[in-house]
C-alpha cells in the first residue's frame, strides 16, 4: 500500500472490471455501500470527445458513521461521501480511497476527527483486501 498526502493506493491483480467487483465487495465487508458511481472515461468522451483510461470514482457511504458524523457536524455533509477510485495505470490497475482525516483537517472539530479516524481504518482495510 501507498499513500499520497490524501489517499491510500494499491495496485490490484486482474482487469478493471475484476477490480472494481472487488472493491465493492471489500467495501461492503466494512460496512460501505456505493451510492454512486462515476465513469470519467465516459464522461469525458462524452462531454469532451477525448479518449482517456478506464477509471471510475465509487462514492462509498458507511450510513452508520455517516450518521454520526451528520450528527457531530451538520454540514459535513459537503464532503461525503468517502470516495474510492479504480484506475487502468500503465502497470495495470490501481485502487486509491481518500484519507477521511486528511480530507477533514480543515474542520475543527474533534468529535469529527474521532469518527474519521475510524473510517479511514475501515477503508485502510478495504485497501489491504485488494492489494495484489
Amino acid at each position: 500500500m501507498s499513500n499520497s498526502p490524501y489517499t491510500f493506493s494499491t495496485p490490484v491483480s486482474g482487469t478493471f472490471d475484476d477490480a472494481i467487483e472487488r472493491v465493492t465487495a471489500a467495501l461492503a465487508a466494512e460496512g460501505f455501500g456505493v451510492l454512486t458511481e462515476i465513469d470519467v472515461q465516459a464522461t469525458l468522451r462524452k462531454k469532451l470527445g477525448v479518449d482517456f483510461r478506464p477509471y471510475r470514482i465509487l462514492g462509498a457511504c458507511n450510513p452508520p458513521m455517516a450518521f454520526r458524523a451528520l450528527q457531530t457536524e451538520p454540514e459535513i455533509g459537503a464532503m461525503l461521501p468517502c470516495n474510492v477510485v479504480v484506475q487502468q495505470t500503465d502497470g495495470g490497475v490501481t485502487v486509491s480511497a481518500i484519507d477521511p482525516v486528511a480530507s477533514m483537517q480543515a474542520v475543527d472539530n474533534p468529535a469529527l476527527g474521532a469518527i474519521a479516524s475510524e473510517v479511514r481504518e475501515k477503508l485502510k482495510a478495504v485497501i489491504a483486501a485488494v492489494a495484489a
